[in-house]
């Protein structure tokens, strides 16, 4: 039986008991039974604070856990950035790496380009000259045909 119970019993027996006449609402109860109860109180309440207690406790051991269980998943959280922020890292460094590849690419693309085309200005240069040299012989030989048919 729970003191809740035994209080409860103890109302209604002071609800049950009877007026005295003449006494300014004064009232006869069941002394007995009264003791009873109050017995009964003193029995179930080491239970009732042990329950409370035991209550208590786990309440504790729940917050313990529950924070046992915040701090690993913070921890967890922790080494989860580090390893993103690491990636991001990561990532920057090959970003830059294949950045410099690409600008050293144009610039070796740029050095080819003007090497070849200074090179190709230069042979198509000689072969101008050997050209027109070729011309001005050929226009020699010509005016020399010309100059023997007239004669």
């Amino acid at each position: 039986m729970t003191i809740d119970e035994i209080l409860e019993m103890m109302d209604d027996l002071l609800d049950k008991s009877v007026t005295v006449p003449f006494s300014n609402k004064k009232s006869m109860v069941d002394t007995e039974k009264l003791r009873e109860y109050i017995d009964n109180i003193r029995y179930n309440l080491p239970t009732e604070i042990k329950r409370a207690k035991e209550m208590v406790a786990d309440r504790s051991e729940i917050l313990t856990d529950a924070n046992s269980q915040a701090e690993g998943i913070i921890k967890q959280a922790e080494e989860r950035a580090k390893v993103l922020v690491s990636q991001d890292e990561i990532v920057k460094q090959a970003q830059e790496a294949a950045n410099d590849l690409t600008a050293q690419a144009k610039a070796m693309d740029q050095s080819i380009r003007k090497a070849m085309t200074d090179k190709l200005n230069s042979t198509l240069g000689e072969a101008e000259k050997s050209l027109q040299k070729a011309l001005n012989e050929i226009k020699a030989m010509h005016e020399a045909v010309k100059a023997a048919e007239k004669q």
